[in-house]
């Protein structure tokens, strides 16, 4: 099979493009296709949907891992490309925004599987809209940018722990697989990517209302320099000592800062706070 970057030009030579309006940077590391397809633990029995695979150089390693699956593509320039370098491959086609893409449609009421080299311009719309199809999804395995990576992966008191990193991970297990500098891709992009593994799972003892806890989480970091209780005070439409008096019978103090609580922590803050919900 030709390597990475002798495949990508020579679908160049005959006209492929890359769209930067859609985001695309190709990949051209056969060692970085490598961790990917390792990371995914692909199964035989685990029906598997690559999002994004332009000219389709790594949906030709997972096919051969696979005994059917589907590359999403939105770029009508590349579905011809597709169909003709991956003749012969178990791969379906699907000409589809994959932001409206919903899995039961490909399989059903099993789980399945996802891969991608995510736009950089969408990837926490993408990463959310496929959280939400927990039912019928049992892992990912995805490129982002290196930022986001981190984001996500985040841990209570970092800089990078925000609204982002408690979304996905009451929703998966994270885990990095490896960065990934610029010169692996054609073009080049001005940042440096990440892969990484999302593992979904329920998180543990999760026993608040999702809908509530996002008020509250998303209120605790509406004002990220101001105190925890300022910030919901304001992001919930709440009086200050009303917001204080609910903290102090939580046992989490006024004076803390969002990023420094812990999953468990906004889930006690959430039930400080459902009675005022209900009566709003």
């Amino acid at each position: 099979m030709e390597k990475a970057a002798d495949y990508t030009q020579r679908l160049l030579k005959i006209g492929a493009r890359a769209y930067k309006s859609m985001g695309q940077n190709f990949l051209i590391s056969d060692e970085v296709i490598e961790s990917i397809v390792s990371a995914s633990k692909l199964q035989p029995g685990v029906p598997l949907v690559e999002i994004g695979p332009g000219l389709g150089v790594l949906t030709r390693m997972l096919a051969l891992n696979v005994p059917k699956m589907w590359a999403v593509e939105l770029d009508n320039h590349k579905i011809s490309l597709l169909k003709r370098e991956l003749e012969g491959l178990p791969v379906e086609i699907v000409h589809q925004d994959a932001l409206k893409l919903d899995l039961k449609d490909l399989w059903g009421e099993k789980k399945g599987y996802l891969v991608g080299n995510l736009p950089y311009y969408i990837t926490s719309p993408l990463i959310m809209h496929f959280l939400e199809q927990e039912d019928c999804l049992s892992g990912m395995t995805i490129m982002v940018q290196k930022e986001v990576a981190d984001r996500i992966a985040a841990l209570p008191g970092s800089k990078a722990y925000g609204i982002l990193s408690i979304a996905v991970q009451i929703s998966a297990m994270v885990t990095k697989i490896r960065d990934v500098s610029p010169k692996e891709f054609w073009p080049a992009p001005k940042v440096t990517s990440a892969v990484i593994r999302l593992d979904l799972r329920p998180y543990p003892e999760f026993e608040v209302d999702k809908r509530d806890f996002f008020r509250v989480v998303k209120a605790a970091f509406s004002q990220r320099r101001k105190t925890l209780g300022n910030s919901l005070a304001g992001g919930l439409g709440l009086k200050k000592e009303e917001v204080i008096k609910r903290m102090e019978e939580s046992g989490i103090s006024y004076t803390r800062r969002a990023e420094s609580l812990s999953i468990e922590e906004f889930q006690v803050l959430t039930k400080a706070f459902k009675q005022l919900f209900l009566e709003k």
